[in-house]
């Protein structure tokens, strides 16, 4: 997995010629991208959301398209159009903003529970049918969408099954007070994203998106991401609990990371690190806890930190 770890830091260093300071929200990102996942970028605006998506863009030299999610925007400005040519008579379609190898969606919750309907096809099959036909999306194809948690005015919660399709979810926060200074400093006269240049071939990128599937998870840590889940489902606390969904997210995701560490097998650590982002987005808090302020992360956590990992138990790959 020598390949993988150097595959990783050739992009989170160039990602963070940019951004400044975030080196493990870098390598979730870089996670979720080995796993060929989604990524949901909650945070407060101007923490740097929208120029994180543009510089992984440019660092794979892959095509990127930007939708601004509004209120009266439509299912068809995602998606595409058929629209009627007169000289051939027949019916073409257009192509819509979906349809790039990355794609921001920037304030996916301002949009309508229908125009944000439009993304579970293609999230789920990387496909997209208009009129009964159905495109294919261009691979790799990752959604990285952004929200604001603290505006509410204007905005459309996103429902446990749009929710449940992200891989991840992170959060940026803002800057320690060097890493502010360090910022002003590299864009007084340009910004880094502009002299941004790719340092990941597309081929390579395939490569290890198939490689990180072959990384040793042995029973017991199968036995452990299972229980976490189940855990999830069954906590007093917990209205609904995480998906198999999010079982295989988590198991995916500990994959990617082992193999970012140079590693070939997972062990309780690359779990335990992924827990929540992972897990905490698709779990719904019961109310009588939303009232004691008992956050969806907290119960997650909690649940890692009283359930026992593999110990004992735990076997490395055996060498051939």
């Amino acid at each position: 997995m020598a390949n993988i770890k150097s595959f990783g830091e050739r992009l989170i260093n160039n990602l963070e010629k940019v951004i400044v300071g975030k080196r493990q929200p870098i390598e979730l990102i870089v996670v979720g991208l080995l796993c060929q996942g989604h990524i949901l970028i909650e945070d407060v605006p101007g923490v740097g959301k929208t120029v994180l998506a543009r510089s992984l863009s440019k660092s794979l030299g892959c095509t990127f398209n930007r939708l601004q999610f509004t209120p009266d925007m439509l299912p068809s400005d995602v998606t595409g159009v058929s629209i009627y040519n007169q000289s051939n008579l027949t019916f073409e379609f257009r192509p819509g903003p979906i349809f790039a190898q990355i794609v921001l969606v920037d304030e996916i919750n301002r949009a309508t529970p229908k125009t944000q309907a439009a993304l579970l096809e293609a999230m789920e099959e990387h496909q997209v049918t208009v009129d009964g036909t159905t495109h294919p999306l261009p691979v790799p194809f990752m959604v990285l969408a952004t929200q604001n948690p603290i505006e509410y005015e204007g905005t459309f919660p996103l429902p446990e099954a749009q929710l449940d399709r992200f891989l991840l979810r992170v959060r940026l926060g803002y800057p320690g007070l060097t890493d502010e200074l360090e910022i002003l400093t590299r864009q007084q006269l340009q910004h880094p994203i502009e002299k941004l240049k790719s340092v990941i071939d597309l081929k390579d990128l395939l490569v290890a998106m198939h490689a990180i599937k072959r990384v040793y998870v042995s029973p017991a840590i199968k036995k452990y991401v299972v229980n976490i889940i189940n855990q999830t489902r069954q906590h007093q606390d917990v209205y609904l609990g995480a998906s198999p969904r999010g079982s295989l997210g988590l198991f995916r995701a500990g994959q990617a990371l082992a193999a970012l560490d140079g590693r070939d097998f997972v062990l309780p650590d690359d779990v335990k690190k992924l827990a929540v982002p992972t897990l905490a987005h698709r779990v719904i808090v019961s109310p009588a806890a939303r009232l004691r302020e008992l956050s969806a992360e907290l119960i997650v956590s909690e649940i890692v930190d009283v359930l026992a990992a593999p110990g004992g138990d735990f076997e490395e790959p055996k060498k051939k």
